[in-house]
């Protein structure tokens, strides 16, 4: 083994776990995932599976073409897959509408190509990066614990962060090692991106004037959360069973929870039993907040109450003697 980077990925994600299937890895041609590129690359030992390049062209930059290249390029020299998506013209251009082109390609790349993992190449820095934006931003116990090491994704396919563990210096000393070159994204040094005001502002302020040891400390309170939502999300498990009824005919999802059942519950859970609700239907949670999440425990332990609620993405609450009913229309296709 060449570098520290092949050691720490070898521990953190063991080849035999990942020789014998297909993994989709994310390349945007920054010194992150050429690095994750060729770590993973180094240490496939054979077996039957293969790795395949996907890059995600968004087009905003005049440089984006060159990046694309690059990968390209990049992938036939190690004699590999590559496979490439181009953004739509025309369509909006901020982050969530990036995230979401980006997330749909690589899902449908994964299909493709029978991928059972996507590779993501975020390290410990991103993820300090994170925590630290979402405590600004306001967060509960999930939004704590930073981005998953590994989540579903698709059916059958999971996204996998297997340098979470690595630093940014890892990083760029393993690349010089190879002599290996990257693309450098002039936007990651625009200060009027919050996230970019974070790593170059006010990460550095906090380690020389409060705490050198700063980024250690939030990546321990990360850790510290993703065990506590672990134990919530058992917790709320055991509710989901207990008491919720999922329903779907042609035109709308109805989920039915039985408030007598569950309204002596601490209100922490029941909170957390909506957020599970909404995941499992896949109803859009980006605008629901504390206060929604609130508003419906609320709702669900007052044992007078009735009425009608409506939330973010057309789901409605209404409860309805010992019941709380929540309906979303069904999207057309």
């Amino acid at each position: 083994m060449s570098h520290s980077l092949e050691a720490i990925l070898a521990q953190a994600w063991a080849t035999n776990q990942w020789q014998d299937v297909t993994v989709l890895v994310a390349v945007s041609g920054g010194p992150d995932s050429v690095a994750l590129l060729r770590a993973m690359h180094a240490l496939k030992p054979g077996g039957k599976g293969q790795l395949v390049v996907g890059h995600f062209n968004h087009r905003w930059r005049p440089e984006a073409d060159a990046d694309a290249t690059f990968v390209q390029e990049l992938a036939g020299q190690l004699q590999l897959s590559c496979l490439v998506g181009n953004a739509d013209e025309g369509q909006p251009r901020n982050e969530e509408t990036a995230r979401d082109q980006r997330y749909d390609f690589l899902i449908e790349s994964a299909r493709k190509t029978g991928a059972r993992f996507v590779a993501f190449a975020h390290t410990a820095d991103d993820q300090v990066e994170t925590i630290l934006h979402r405590i600004m931003r306001g967060t509960g116990i999930a939004g704590l614990a930073g981005m998953p090491r590994v989540r579903q994704l698709d059916q059958g396919v999971a996204l996998l962060r297997p340098l979470l563990c690595c630093h940014r210096r890892d990083v760029i000393d393993y690349l010089e090692s190879l002599d290996q070159s990257f693309r450098s994204d002039h936007t990651n040094q625009d200060l009027q991106y919050t996230r970019n005001r974070i790593r170059e502002q006010l990460l550095p302020q906090l380690q020389q004037e409060f705490n050198e040891g700063v980024a250690d400390a939030l990546r321990r309170l990360g850790d510290r959360a993703a065990e506590v939502q672990q134990v919530l999300e058992l917790l709320t498990g055991g509710l989901m069973e207990q008491g919720v009824e999922f329903q779907q005919d042609g035109q709308q999802q109805q989920v039915r929870i039985d408030c007598q059942a569950l309204a002596a519950d601490h209100q922490l859970l029941l909170r957390e039993l909506f957020v599970a609700i909404w995941k499992r239907q896949a109803w859009p949670r980006q605008s629901m907040g504390s206060e929604q999440w609130q508003r419906l425990a609320d709702m669900l332990r007052d044992k007078a109450g009735s009425g009608v609620q409506s939330l973010p993405g057309s789901v409605r609450a209404k409860k309805e003697g010992e019941s709380l009913w929540l309906t979303r229309p069904l999207e057309n296709d």
